[in-house]
């Protein structure tokens, strides 16, 4: 029956990852995020790109990305620029956890699919292994069975949840689960990691888009019923596959192991059984600042590092600098992290904590707890550079090919000038070029467009001035991308 079927990657790419701010905010979350540095790909791109050299005897289809809705443009431009143009964006209207992300994927994904369920948002050091790990979990996925990876331990780890292996099967490499545990005190996390029968839940799974389907009728049949809903009503626009808000709205939210995995074993009647492949690949959920800490290379004093950072007398500690310059004296164990509009210091030990951080900034409306300075857009990107009353200056990047909306302010008149690449510039009834070093003037009420012709990055500075300087004082008339909000 192998033969017959294909590996369809779903990429579950939801999720704010507050626990990494100021870096990652609802935004622009940790999954779009270089965090091992910015000669690789973002952790979407990785988690992509993870799957390249698996074995020929597993025949792999494009990916299936599940995305918050907000994110779409963001996603599609990473894919695109990583070499999978043509995989497919469901774009869930509200978050409903990730058993519903995979009904939706099993709903469209090809009826020959065996789904490979892989977070968005984590690491996998030594892809081989992996590759290995999903070789010995292929057969038993296409036989039916829905298959779970448990990282080997190598600490007694107190922030993940536990699965207990039963028997070895036949063929090698697999067990059957014998249970679920949740996460637990440090003492039996201990006792966990002495006794070698616990493998760490790692959030990835392997099942038949057919089995999951018959899984859920069974046992979550309200789930299923609102993602049929869902996905009967989706429309298309662009390269997003949009189900239908309201029927998805409805849909119960849990987790792929709540809603099914934990009540598999000791259960035949599902003709399901469940089975977990050992995964030892210096895997990572990069949950939190600590465990970056962990990931990344160590001076002699133990102290992580990343930009522009100078330790002096310290130890244990992760530096890390997006704008500035970060020095320490003297400290142990702490976690600074700079942003342009933010800097966080915190105890190595309570980095779980940097959550509440962000509560107590959206308890402030505080617009630094969901957004950076810097805003990216499907055409490129902006950042605010400053501001002050009456006027704002922004530093405008526009992608090769691309523009911006067609547009008019109420409130606020535009100076821009160009200091890279050329501009093609739409205002009123005149459409014209500029070059570097050269300007024009927007008036306020006036229709307007950006764009850029040329093969290469357009930069400008814009000037803005008026009694208002919101992004909600857009008027949209045209727009490339589908969209009807304000917001560049």
């Amino acid at each position: 029956m192998t033969s017959s079927l294909v590996l369809t990657p779903v990429i579950l790419c939801g999720g704010a990852g507050t626990r990494l701010w100021p870096l990652s905010r609802e935004a622009y979350p940790k999954q779009f995020l270089a965090l091992q540095g910015d000669d690789g790909g973002s952790m979407l791109q990785e988690t992509a790109r993870r799957l390249d050299g698996l074995s020929a005897e597993i025949a792999r289809g494009q990916p299936l990305v599940v995305c918050n809705n907000a994110h779409r443009f963001l996603a599609a431009q990473q894919l695109h620029d990583a070499g999978f143009a043509a995989a497919q964006l469901v774009l869930e209207p509200v978050g409903r956890n990730t058993a519903p992300a995979l009904a939706l994927a099993a709903l469209a994904a090809p009826a020959d699919s065996v789904l490979l369920a892989m977070p968005a948002d984590h690491v996998v050091g030594d892809v081989r292994h992996l590759h290995a790990a999903l070789a010995a979990a292929w057969p038993l996925a296409c036989d039916g069975a829905m298959v779970t990876f448990g990282v080997v331990p190598d600490r007694p780890e107190t922030g993940y949840g536990y699965i207990r292996k039963g028997g070895a099967l036949a063929g090698g490499g697999a067990y059957a689960i014998d249970g679920f545990a949740e996460k637990p005190s440090l003492e039996r996390a201990q006792a966990y990691l002495a006794g070698g029968e616990h493998l760490w839940n790692s959030g990835m799974f392997m099942v038949r888009a057919d089995q999951w389907l018959k899984a859920l009728e069974v046992l979550q049949p309200a789930m299923l019923a609102a993602c049929r809903a869902a996905m009967q009503g989706a429309s298309r626009d662009l390269d997003f596959i949009r189900p239908e808000e309201a029927a998805f709205a409805a849909c119960p939210a849990d987790s792929i192991d709540y809603a099914v995995m934990e009540h598999l074993p000791g259960r035949t009647d599902l003709g399901m059984p469940a089975c977990v492949v050992p995964l030892d690949a210096r895997w990572s959920d990069l949950g939190s600042w600590d465990a970056l800490w962990e990931l990344l290379p160590h001076d002699g004093a133990g102290n992580a590092t990343a930009g522009q950072t100078l330790a002096v007398e310290s130890q244990g500690s992760l530096l890390f600098s997006q704008a500035r310059l970060v020095a320490t004296v003297g400290v142990q164990d702490l976690v600074v992290v700079e942003t342009p509009d933010a800097v966080l210091v915190a105890d190595k030990r309570r980095t779980q904590d940097v959550k509440k951080v962000v509560e107590q900034l959206k308890a402030q409306g505080r617009s630094v707890a969901g957004s950076h300075r810097k805003v990216h857009r499907p055409w490129g990107w902006y950042d605010s550079i400053d501001a002050g009353e009456r006027f704002q200056v922004k530093r405008i990047v526009v992608r090769p090919g691309a523009s911006l909306s067609l547009q008019m302010h109420h409130h606020r008149a535009e100076h821009w000038v160009v200091v890279r690449g050329v501009a093609q510039v739409t205002r009123g009834d005149e459409t014209f070029l500029l070059n570097e070093n050269e300007s024009t003037f927007i008036p306020v009420g006036r229709t307007h467009r950006l764009a850029n012709p040329g093969k290469l990055a357009l930069e400008i500075i814009e000037v803005q001035s008026g009694s208002y300087l919101g992004e909600d004082d857009i008027v949209r008339f045209e727009d490339s991308y589908g969209r009807t909000t304000p917001g560049g």
